[in-house]
């Protein structure tokens, strides 16, 4: 189990209540699949990805990447127990959708560029720390099932 400080759940309600929730997250998965373009091998039914202009005006991109920026309310709300919180989603990516486990990973990255982005100045090293030891702890419990 993870030990978190009032300041740092404070912190990640705060982001989390700021966001545009379709626009941040289409604009993560997008820069996903672009700048790692191998990702984009587990969209095939999304349609079109052939270049950076396709993927970014692909509805269906944005539409999942809203999705997934929802999908981590479930850890704001379980901020005691991610890793269980998770297990669903785990076994789902793990199994049946055979999600390289490190894509998560890569994908919270560019989460953090397009919210430190859109948050500027405020995005201090303080507040990216605990993004990040959130994240970490969410990409941690997505790739549970795969040990």
């Amino acid at each position: 189990m993870v030990a978190w400080t009032d300041q740092e759940r404070s912190t990640i309600n705060s982001i989390f209540s700021n966001l545009d929730y379709e626009d941040v997250g289409a604009k993560a998965l997008c820069r996903c699949l672009i700048v790692y373009p191998w990702t984009q091998r587990y969209f095939g039914a999304f349609g079109n990805l052939y270049n950076a202009d396709a993927i970014k005006s692909n509805t269906n991109i944005a539409t999942h990447g809203a999705k997934i920026l929802h999908g981590l309310d479930r850890a704001m709300k379980n901020m005691d127990n991610i890793k269980d919180a998770y297990t669903e989603l785990s076994i789902l990516h793990s199994e049946k959708l055979h999600v390289d486990p490190d894509n998560f990973r890569l994908l919270s990255d560019c989460l953090t560029i397009v919210i430190a982005t859109k948050m500027g100045k405020d995005f201090t090293p303080e507040v990216q720390a605990t993004f990040q030891k959130f994240l970490a702890v969410v990409v941690s419990a997505l790739g549970r099932q795969y040990h």
